[in-house]
């Protein structure tokens, strides 16, 4: 492993984070409704994001529009693990692809929440977070790849399915991907946790669960006043039309 410097690659932060910021300025869910010939900003709850898009068009679309932005939240971040996998931090143990992953998904999602292209008011950020970890957990190991599939599909899309509660589902997931990345990074620098680009890696993580958290916050009043909108998979899968007739 080569080693480097802050002052070797502050500039190289400063480029990833303005370009992920402006890659999560692109809203799938926006492209997906124009071609649609709607706004999506005046269908549903007005979200841009795939929960609205399903209800809309239907499962298959906002399982398009699911894939779209998991690609969004996770390729960036993929490439940065190929840029930096061979690096760590100068006098530390820890790889900064390690770091950079993570820290090239949390400005996508800030800008995906915060899109300068829409006034400041974009999607929740759950897809592009839930596609993040997929990506990045897929780099620890092949085999990952299979099990957060599993995960997605059986854990968060059953919760889903089981209780309707499609925010909750979601945030549990962004959040037990987040403890799991979280053991394997206590695991793996369990010499070196006091070091400031340990601690980094855990802060990246935190960042993405406050982010999705917030996002969601009027979701969570709601669910905490028992007025939640429910989330049926089944009639998820009819979209408004199938929706109305049910």
């Amino acid at each position: 492993m080569k080693s480097l410097s802050f002052s070797e690659l502050w500039y190289w932060f400063l480029l990833m984070a303005a370009v992920c910021y402006l890659i999560g300025c692109f809203n799938f869910a926006v492209l997906i409704a124009r071609f649609k010939h709607k706004d999506v900003h005046k269908i549903g709850s007005g979200n841009p994001g795939t929960m609205n898009i399903s209800r809309e068009f239907g499962l298959k679309v906002g399982l398009l529009n699911f894939l779209l932005d998991a690609c969004k939240g996770g390729v960036p971040a993929v490439i940065s693990y190929f840029i930096f996998r061979g690096y760590v931090f100068a006098g530390t143990e820890v790889v900064i692809s390690d770091f950079t992953r993570y820290f090239c998904g949390v400005f996508v999602i800030i800008g995906h929440i915060w899109p300068v292209t829409m006034k400041f008011k974009g999607g929740k950020g759950i897809a592009s977070t839930l596609g993040l970890f997929w990506f990045c957990m897929s780099c620890e190991s092949p085999w990952y790849i299979l099990i957060c599939l599993v995960v997605l599909l059986f854990g968060i899309v059953g919760f889903i399915a089981l209780t309707e509660l499609g925010s909750m589902g979601s945030l549990l997931g962004v959040t037990g991907f987040s403890v799991w990345q979280g053991i394997i990074f206590y695991l793996r620098y369990a010499t070196c946790l006091a070091n400031v680009w340990t601690v980094m890696c855990f802060m990246m993580l935190l960042a993405l669960n406050v982010l999705t958290w917030m996002a969601h916050r009027k979701n969570l009043v709601r669910l905490f006043a028992g007025e939640e909108h429910r989330t049926s998979v089944r009639k998820l899968s009819h979209g408004k039309r199938g929706m109305k007739n049910m």
